[in-house]
C-alpha cells in the first residue's frame, strides 16, 4: 500500500476548484499555480495522517491562505489603469466589471482577500472562515466589513451591482 493512496485523486477531484481560489488570492495565473504547488507539497508530507483521521479538504484550504497570507517572496504589483486594455474585442458590462473588481482586489491587504475569497468564492460561514485563518471570528467580521467598504471605495461604479455577486463569478 503506497502511502499516498488516495492523494492523486483528491488533486485530481480539487484541483480546478483550488486552482480558481488561488487565483482569487493571487491575481494571476501563474502565482496561483506556485502558490497551490508549494501547498499540495505540504499536502502531500501530510497525506497518511489526513486521509486516516483528518480532512484533507479543510487543511488544503488553511494550508492554501496561510501560505498565501505569509509568503515571503514579493508578488509584481499590477498597475490598473483606468480603462481596460484595447483588444480589438468588444467587452460586454460584466467583463468590464469583473476587470474592475480584479484591479480593485489587488488593492485590498492580503487578510481582507483572503475573507472574501473564502466567505464568498468558497461559501464558507464565518466560523469556517475563522478556522480556516486561524483567527476570530469577530476578526473574521472586522476584516469583510473593511474589506467590503474598501472596495466600494476603489470602485464606486460596482455599488449599484452586488460586489458579491460579482466576486462569485471573478474566476469564471
Amino acid at each position: 500500500m503506497d502511502r499516498h493512496d488516495g492523494f492523486r485523486e483528491f488533486v485530481l477531484a480539487r484541483q480546478q476548484a483550488l486552482t480558481r481560489t488561488a487565483y482569487l488570492l493571487t491575481g494571476d495565473a501563474h502565482l496561483a499555480e506556485d502558490l497551490l504547488q508549494s501547498v499540495l507539497i505540504k499536502v502531500a508530507k501530510q497525506w497518511p495522517k489526513l486521509s486516516v483521521d483528518g480532512n484533507p479538504e479543510a487543511y488544503t484550504r488553511k494550508a492554501l491562505m496561510n501560505q498565501y497570507i505569509s509568503w515571503r517572496r514579493r508578488l509584481q504589483r499590477e498597475w490598473p489603469s483606468a480603462s481596460p486594455p484595447e483588444r480589438g474585442a468588444s467587452h460586454d458590462e460584466g467583463t468590464i466589471d469583473r476587470i474592475m473588481l480584479r484591479q480593485a482586489m489587488t488593492k485590498l491587504t492580503r487578510k481582507q482577500r483572503a475573507v472574501l475569497v473564502l466567505r464568498f468564492w468558497e461559501d464558507l460561514t464565518e466560523t469556517q472562515t475563522a478556522e480556516a485563518l486561524g483567527c476570530s471570528v469577530g476578526n473574521v467580521k472586522s476584516q469583510t466589513h473593511r474589506a467590503l467598504a474598501r472596495l466600494r471605495k476603489l470602485a464606486p461604479e460596482l455599488s449599484d451591482r452586488s460586489s458579491l455577486s460579482l466576486l462569485q463569478e471573478v474566476a469564471v
